[in-house]
């Protein structure tokens, strides 16, 4: 009999050892309760006791999480459609407040994320055109919506949200078309104006460059009448100091080179007196020494 108590003793103190102790791992939150009561809101890890029976352990995944949320479409601030697909990654900010507002449970959690996800997706694209979303801006507007949605989700649900990203950004199907139609056109509006700007440069180019040239040239034909001026008026020097020292020798030469040409053809005739003095060197007299 005695043994029959103390093994039923030694089962109880097992029994009681078991449901006072428990352990908290390093990857998990946990609240304790009493009697549906919140006693102990963030529970550290490691080993802790509890009144057997009177309170309750509720432990929480505490790593980053991600919320997948599924495809939605938007209007841009070009009454744009946008399909849409995004993700989000949190975890758990505050245990007490997400113990309350979601009752512990990860799905309700990540729901209610999603709903205010796609809420800030759609006011964030709507203040944006169809080109920032796509490539622009689309890092500020995650950085952006992520700042606004942890301005109420840790207050809220007890949650902070770590990151919000865009997998995929389509166009829908009936409108895709219409978009690609209209950018193609936008783009050729754009080489057209880049092309007019590059042919008005180009005449401006030209003319200058003609312009230039017609001065040089000026400038050379000016540079070269003055040099040929100058070069004249030293042969006209050479030649009169040349001449002036013996005046009978230069009329002497002039009156050959007069004859010259005048008999350089032989079909030419010349009527003169013969005591003209055009010949004056051809009689024989007053020949220079």
């Amino acid at each position: 009999m005695k043994n029959f108590i103390l093994v039923g003793l030694v089962f109880l103190v097992l029994v009681v050892g078991g449901n006072s102790l428990f352990v908290i791992k390093q990857t998990e939150r946990a609240v304790m309760l009493q009697f549906g009561e919140i006693v102990q809101p963030d529970i550290q890890p490691g080993l802790h006791v509890k009144i057997p029976w009177v309170n309750t352990v509720r432990k929480f995944d505490g790593r980053i999480l991600t919320e997948d949320s599924p495809q939605q479409r938007f209007l841009t601030a070009e009454q744009k459609f946008l399909e849409v697909d995004s993700y989000a990654k949190w975890r758990i900010k505050d245990v007490r407040q997400f113990y309350v507002s979601t009752g512990g449970d990860t799905a309700i959690a990540g729901s209610r994320l999603s709903e205010r996800i796609n809420d800030g997706l759609r006011d964030q694209i709507a203040s944006r055109t169809l080109v920032e979303v796509v490539a622009g801006e689309r890092d500020q507007l995650m950085l952006a919506l992520t700042a606004e949605l942890n301005e109420t989700t840790v207050a809220d649900l007890g949650v902070e949200i770590i990151d919000v990203r865009v997998k995929r950004i389509d166009l829908p199907d009936d409108v895709r078309q219409s978009v690609y139609d209209r950018m193609i056109t936008e783009r050729n509006r754009e080489a057209q104006d880049h092309r007019s700007r590059g042919d008005e440069l180009a005449i401006g180019i030209s003319a200058d460059a003609e312009r230039r040239a017609v001065i040089y040239r000026a400038e050379a034909y000016r540079d070269a009448e003055q040099i040929r001026g100058e070069g004249d008026a030293q042969a006209t020097r050479i030649y009169a100091e040349a001449y002036s020292k013996d005046p009978e020798f230069y009329a002497f030469t002039r009156s050959l080179n007069a004859y010259r040409a005048t008999f350089s053809s032989k079909g030419d005739i010349l009527l003169l007196d013969p005591d003209s003095e055009f010949f004056k060197y051809l009689k024989g007299g007053d020949l220079p020494q």
